[in-house]
């Protein structure tokens, strides 16, 4: 049976929009920009670092990463995230939300700054030093993806609380069109300052010294918006959900939330000793009260979200490489070095403009209204759609009067990634769980999902390449192919679309009602059927 809620808490659920909800937006959503920025400007150097470390005299192609180099390079700052995920999550829930904020931001802006950085100039300790401060960047983003998740579900109302969190996850968008953007930028002024030939002409003078600045610029940029945007997250006071029901220190929360919401709030303090000494609110992760209530909850935004990651991962870390295969982006022999990173940048960028951004604030728009449920269904099943779509007809797509359809057809996945499964997941997680527990069954969540970007990462890799051996990369043994790895990924985002009905929808529910946590009497609740639906009616 449900209890009276807390006042504060009431209070956060019927706020009206007000300045403060775009402030946690923009607070929380910086430190995304600064994920996506991260996590995904590698892929628009890794052409360029083959190039400067592994150049071979006399090869036809210019030098590429070998295979371990590359998957190493690509999913270090993964393997980091995962990590990061784990830990923070079950932090955030144990030292408070606020606290673990500053310590991820700290974190990613140091680790951003020596990520351009290098102990020696030969190969093997340039990659090193790349590596380890890309793992721990890694594993300060991992903690951004909980902790920014659960305070902006937290700081919401009931009626918008789905678009607002969307929004902060929308920022990732804006975070990878900058990365392309600023690529683009250093690229071009790299290339008109240092004039070099192509590589067919001069291999050797086709990489001019200078171009080993400019994947160190690109990466060690990604400091900046965290940087300017620690002293506001360090003057955010703490949630009430986590004060009032966590902390259980009723009189801070009524403090704090009286200050946000220029409102007088009663304390309440025997009423937050009340809902304490409930069992409802006293549970652990691994115990049977939490399978029972939320187990199929938590195998449901797991499972989506790794599955989702598999595919958005492998496709958004490696489009140079489908460009380059149907010919958009021109053979890398007849490019210098700053020109290639030019191309592949403005490609990457030209997919971000026209699809991944517009389908981040797509799903900020709709969520409200139609609810998760309806958007990650229909996300997964548009991406099943378009990849076969690619993959069946796939030689049609690399002639070259079809090309711009590729692009196009290419481009409409990211779109209904981003208005589906990409934002939904990392959405969900953030309220269906009991604010205890709602950190850190977010990170695992999210930490499901980075395996799933683990081994779309590494898996590709290898799958991609040719079946002919002597199509394949230098160092690479024959894969399955691009046409083959798009079937599996459709094959992959089919089964996102089935564990989906494992997942409740929460659209118009409080946060305490989802989790019921203000439940009155656990045994009554036991006779009553579930008030989470599996599946919206």
């Amino acid at each position: 049976m449900a209890g009276e809620q807390l006042q504060v808490l009431s209070a956060l659920d019927l706020a009206k929009t007000q300045w403060y909800h775009f402030t946690a937006i923009v607070i929380a959503g910086m430190g995304f920009f600064t994920d996506a920025y991260d996590l995904f400007s590698i892929s628009l150097v890794t052409k360029l670092l083959g190039r400067i470390y592994y150049h071979v005299d006399g090869a036809p192609k210019p030098g590429t990463l070998p295979p371990r180099v590359s998957a190493a390079v690509n999913g270090v700052a993964l393997c980091g995230t995962l990590a990061g995920q784990l830990f923070f999550g079950w932090l955030g829930d144990k030292m408070g939300r606020k606290t673990v904020y500053g310590m991820t931001l700290i974190l990613m802006v140091v680790c951003s700054i020596a990520s351009g950085l290098s102990f020696g100039d030969e190969p093997k300790a340039v990659i090193a030093t790349l590596c380890f401060f890309r793992f721990w960047l890694g594993f300060g983003i991992g903690g951004d993806y909980p902790l920014s998740a659960t305070i902006m579900s937290e700081y919401a109302n009931k009626k918008t609380r789905g678009a607002f969190i969307a929004a902060v996850f929308a920022m990732q968008g804006f975070g990878i069109l900058a990365g392309g953007i600023v690529s683009l930028i250093v690229s071009a002024a790299f290339n008109h300052r240092f004039k070099a030939p192509s590589y067919q002409d001069d291999p050797v003078g086709s990489t001019v010294k200078q171009a080993d600045y400019i994947w160190r610029i690109i990466l060690m940029f990604g400091a900046v918006p965290a940087a300017m945007t620690y002293y506001w997250r360090m003057k955010m006071p703490e949630t009430a959900r986590y004060t009032a029901l966590v902390a259980r220190d009723a009189k801070k929360a009524a403090t704090d939330m009286s200050k946000v919401l220029q409102v007088e709030i009663e304390a309440e303090e025997t009423k937050v000793e009340k809902l304490a000494m409930e069992s409802a609110n006293s549970f652990g992760l691994f115990s049977r009260e939490f399978a029972r209530r939320h187990g199929l909850h938590l195998l449901g935004t797991t499972t989506t979200w790794f599955l989702l990651d598999i595919a958005f991962y492998s496709q958004n870390l490696f489009q140079k490489d489908i460009f380059s295969a149907i010919g958009w982006i021109p053979k890398a022999e007849t490019m210098n070095a700053t020109q290639e990173v030019y191309r592949i940048s403005r490609a990457q960028t030209l997919i971000a403009l026209c699809s991944t951004v517009p389908g981040y604030w797509f799903t900020v728009a709709f969520i409200d209204y139609i609810g998760r449920f309806t958007i990650q269904l229909m996300g997964f099943f548009f991406m099943t759609v378009f990849m076969f779509a690619l993959a069946i007809p796939y030689h049609h797509w690399t002639l070259k009067p079809h090309r711009i359809g590729f692009v196009v057809m290419y481009s409409l996945t990211f779109f209904f990634a981003n208005f589906g499964p990409n934002a939904t997941t990392f959405v969900v997680p953030a309220e269906i769980f009991p604010a205890r527990l709602r950190s850190t069954c977010h990170g695992i969540s999210a930490a499901a999902g980075k395996a799933g970007a683990i081994i779309g990462a590494f898996g590709f890799l290898y799958a991609a390449q040719s079946q002919k051996k002597s199509e394949t990369e230098a160092g690479y043994p024959p894969g399955i192919g691009i046409k083959n790895s798009l079937i599996v990924l459709g094959v992959i985002n089919f089964l996102g679309m089935l564990f989906t009905f494992l997942v409740p929808e929460p659209k118009g529910k409080s946060l305490e009602e989802l989790s019921g946590e203000n439940e009155e009497d656990s045994t009554e609740l036991v006779m009553q059927p579930p008030t989470n639906r599996t599946v919206p009616v």
